[in-house]
């Protein structure tokens, strides 16, 4: 018995692995860079004897600007698009699809597209990850701000042109049936 199970790697597996890896560092940095900014801004409140009433434009220009890059990596705004079809050499994929929730007609934000893109829907399941839930309260309520805004079409930046009307209706559709903990204006139907 060798080493190794197969004598070659899973293409798909480590396209995944480099999805993962890339969001949870992100992950971290919104983490860290909003702890330290909230710290840093209760810090100089303190030090001047003042009680801050709303934050710094210092402080929310960084907690914004990790959050930005989350989400745009979230939505998969960088992402090349396919010339060729990709395709495993194991049962990974078909694994990795099943093992996500699903919406009440059978989609899942693990759904592999790999024919044009990595996903069908172009919103990384990590948003599912205990990383994720665990981000500061300021983060995550301006990241479902910004995702409901993207999804719903009020946000006209260039960076989520590739994100299709059907895309951003399936997205926010497997979310709402999916994800515990969303904002409330994320189930009201008249926002």
């Amino acid at each position: 018995m060798t080493r190794y199970l197969t004598p070659d790697s899973d293409l798909v597996a480590l396209m995944i692995l480099a999805h993962q890896t890339r969001l949870h560092n992100l992950i971290s940095r919104v983490n860290w860079e909003t702890r330290l900014a909230l710290d840093q801004e209760a810090s100089m409140s303190e030090s001047l004897g003042v009680q801050a009433a709303t934050w710094s434009g210092s402080t929310r220009d960084r907690i914004y600007s990790a959050v930005e890059k989350l989400l745009r990596s979230m939505l998969f705004t960088d992402e090349i698009p396919r010339e060729a079809p990709v395709q495993g050499t194991s049962a990974f994929a078909m694994e990795l699809a099943a093992a996500g929730p699903r919406d009440k007609i059978g989609r899942s934000l693990r759904d592999l597209d790999l024919k044009r893109r990595m996903f069908r829907y172009p919103c990384s399941f990590l948003i599912y990850s205990e990383a994720f839930d665990a981000l500061p309260k300021a983060a995550l309520d301006y990241f479902y701000r910004r995702l409901w805004d993207v999804l719903n079409g009020k946000d006209k930046d260039n960076a989520f042109a590739t994100l299709t009307t059907s895309d951003r209706k399936a997205i926010l559709d497997i979310l709402r049936e999916t994800k515990a903990n969303l904002p409330g204006y994320w189930r009201a139907s008249g926002e």
